[in-house]
């Protein structure tokens, strides 16, 4: 069973199927959001279309927090021209200026809503429809009023939670709540203290905080309520929970270790706010090359540069197709990319082939009925394409398209028409679809971009015009005089008949394939290494690879 499907079923067994349902996520927008904050929209979004599809109501709450404050500031933004903007809540910080900015986040009216738009555009790009919201919003409106005041009124509870669940232990006199000051705006600069039912006091530090921030000494007395305040992430998170009326939310791995924020977050959702928290559904993070990343601290690919790279089938098939409790490793510069093309494509070959329709064993009762269940990868291939999947194409594997874009005397099309011809065992070349040509001209243009911008040195091919300053073996010469042979006695060279005389050669001569294969690249494209040999050779011009190994033999 796909793990939607069995979240789903969990769900199902909570609440029934008649309750209208409430997913939520959310994120801190302090900067460029990275490709990992892509992994709790994409499990959260597919647990809603699962249960949509079911009949079962829901709506996917996606809150983009810009009432935290900036504790930090981006590498890639001006960072003198933001240091007075440290403590500030985000909402109330200035986009970005500057030349090359994006055309559709230029007028954003806060430095949260200009990384907000690029995150939502990724997230739309990827096929999620959340309803979004603004925490800024969400306590100006006094929605979370309620809240704020069960918390204040219980805050010695909250106290005992902290130290009991999580070891933290806060000061007498401490209260719930981050105070924006009425003289400098910042709000990681204060601690209040006395509620008295109405207003609470305050004092905004002057001491170096968090990140740097210092505040301006002010003190005063003020309604926490009504966007006056906010309060802290342990407290903040199952008060949202209340506010919102949410049933389900998951979190990642760190969020939910005994004693985290997900554990003393459960026990004020019960103790303070009266409700029972929303079901968990905890997931592991999305590394780039086995590191966290961070976005505000620019460690990591962006959500936007990783959208750009791949397709939106790709990038589903990632989200979706790794199990919430297992990490998505990535890394651009190494054979991440041809490798999800190649998951992608043998998915596609079972769903298309049949293979993922698997009849029930056993004798449940709807085995009784003959009925057939897709597999975990047909099922996720449904997903990918929600819920309609492309008709039979031709795939062409995305290293070898990687190859040819970089070989400006073949014409793709061509090329790929014949490979097809191979792969379906035609006699000759067949003119390619309509959609397989989209399909072609899609993959070359991420070739062309990760080429340009990650691909490893392995992945680029030039031909070289003049011969390599090499030193070859007599072994070596021995093999390469044979494959000249060969060449000349045919006007017409077949990539697999090449491939097979070549193992041939290479078994009759009694060289070490390593130095055989190595031999062919280096005098072609001064490198040891290359594309299928035989498929490689038979598409360079006949004479040139000619004139090249009489070159070699010499």
């Amino acid at each position: 069973m796909f793990w939607t499907d069995k979240i789903v079923g969990e769900i199902k067994d909570r609440f029934g199927t008649d309750k209208e349902l409430t997913i939520r996520d959310e994120i801190t927008m302090s900067g460029r959001v990275h490709v990992g904050s892509m992994r709790g929209v994409a499990i959260h979004g597919a647990v809603a279309q699962v249960l949509a599809e079911g009949g079962i109501k829901n709506t996917f709450i996606y809150e983009l927090n810009d009432f935290d404050p900036m504790d930090d500031i981006p590498s890639y933004v001006d960072v003198e021209s933001y240091k007075k903007h440290l403590g500030k809540p985000l909402h109330a910080i200035p986009a970005p200026e500057g030349e090359g900015l994006p055309a559709s986040r230029g007028q954003a009216g806060s430095f949260a809503e200009y990384y907000a738009r690029e995150f939502q555009e990724v997230i739309e790009q990827a096929g999620f429809r959340p309803t979004y919201a603004w925490t800024y919003e969400l306590y100006k409106s006094g929605k979370m009023n309620d809240a704020i005041r069960k918390a204040l009124e219980g805050a010695d509870t909250i106290r005992e939670i902290y130290k009991k669940v999580s070891g933290a232990e806060r000061p007498e006199g401490w209260l719930p709540i981050e105070i924006v000051c009425e003289q400098c705006g910042k709000i990681l600069t204060t601690e209040a203290h006395d509620f008295d039912g109405g207003t609470v006091a305050y004092t905004c530090s002057t001491k170096e905080g968090v990140g740097g921030a210092v505040g301006c000494g002010y003190e005063g007395r003020i309604s926490p309520f009504d966007g006056n305040g906010k309060l802290p992430w342990k407290v903040d998170w199952p008060a949202k929970w209340l506010a919102h009326g949410v049933d389900i939310e998951g979190a990642g791995k760190d969020h939910t270790t005994k004693g985290g924020s997900r554990d003393v977050g459960n026990h004020i959702a019960r103790e303070i706010f009266g409700i029972t928290p929303p079901i968990d559904i905890p997931y592991e993070f999305f590394l780039v090359g086995g590191k966290k990343m961070s976005g505000s601290k620019g460690v990591g690919a962006s959500a936007a540069d990783i959208s750009r790279l791949v397709p939106t089938k790709i990038f589903r098939l990632v989200l979706l197709g790794t199990l919430p409790k297992r990490a998505i490793n990535m890394d651009p510069a190494g054979d991440t990319l041809p490798t999800w093309f190649d998951w992608y494509d043998k998915i596609a070959e079972k769903y298309w082939s049949g293979e993922e329709a698997k009849a029930i064993a056993g004798s449940s009762s709807d085995a009784s009925q003959g009925e057939a269940f897709r597999d975990d990868d047909a099922r996720l291939f449904e997903l990918v394409h929600e819920g309609s999947p492309p008709e039979r194409l031709y795939l062409p594997r995305f290293s070898t398209v990687a190859f040819l874009v970089q070989m400006p005397h073949l014409n793709l099309e061509e090329e790929i028409a014949n490979i097809k011809a191979e792969y379906e065992q035609r006699g000759e070349a067949s003119l390619l679809t309509e959609g397989e040509r989209d399909e072609l001209a899609a993959r070359a243009q991420f070739a062309r971009t990760w080429l340009g911008q990650y691909a490893p040195e392995r992945y680029k091919f030039e031909i070289q015009e003049a011969m390599p300053e090499i030193a070859l073996s007599p072994e070596q010469k021995g093999a390469l005089a044979r494959v000249l042979e060969y060449i000349e006695q045919h006007e017409e060279l077949d990539g697999q008949e090449m491939h097979t005389r070549l193992h041939e050669i290479r078994k009759e001569t009694n060289i070490e394939p390593k130095e055989f294969f190595a031999a062919l690249y280096l005098i072609t494209l001064g490198k040891e290494n290359g594309p299928k040999v035989g498929w490689f050779l038979s598409v360079l011009d006949r004479s040139f690879l000619i004139k090249r190994l009489h070159e070699a033999v010499a």
